[in-house]
């Protein structure tokens, strides 16, 4: 089992699991980073998609969850589907700060439990929160995303303006 807490930087090593899980959780590193880097220079339109891009199969599906400020229609199909995503997610969150990663994977899976900090776009708000995701790796690139929210509501939330700013 690995694991890796990147506000305390220590990561540990199972050796009895397969070398390709360090490969899928090293893939899911690099997504990380690429999709921190396109929501922080605005997303769609200021930012180039293709280091995303990379490290996704082409027949990659997210699976988002509904009621969140970015769900659209719940399952995203292809890299012009998840170029669509990842435009209306940097929408709505102007940062995201991966504080706290752990991780357990076998040859072709990945679930990553994320501690982030999103601030909203629209109104300042920050909001830290856990997302456990499942995720399918297939020749070096994501090919299918599961996030699971711990309170869709506070996400919800950060993105609404307070009743006196209306």
């Amino acid at each position: 089992m690995s694991t890796i807490r990147t506000s305390e930087v220590q990561v540990g090593e199972d050796q009895s699991r397969s070398p390709r899980a360090a490969d899928a959780w090293t893939v899911m590193e690099r997504f990380y980073a690429a999709e921190a880097a396109y929501v922080a220079a605005g997303g769609f339109g200021e930012a180039g998609y293709e280091p995303v891009a990379a490290l996704l199969d082409p027949e990659v599906v997210l699976h988002q969850a509904p009621g969140l400020p970015f769900t659209g229609t719940g399952i995203w199909r292809g890299h012009e589907e998840m170029e669509r995503f990842l435009a209306v997610f940097s929408e709505v969150w102007e940062s995201m700060e991966f504080l706290e990663q752990e991780h357990w994977g076998d040859a072709n899976t990945v679930v990553v439990r994320n501690r982030v900090r999103f601030r909203a776009r629209s109104t300042g708000k920050q909001v830290d929160t856990l997302i456990v995701q499942l995720i399918t790796v297939r020749d070096g690139r994501m090919l299918e995303c599961r996030p699971f929210y711990w309170d869709p509501q506070a996400i919800a939330e950060a993105c609404q303006p307070d009743s006196d700013d209306t």
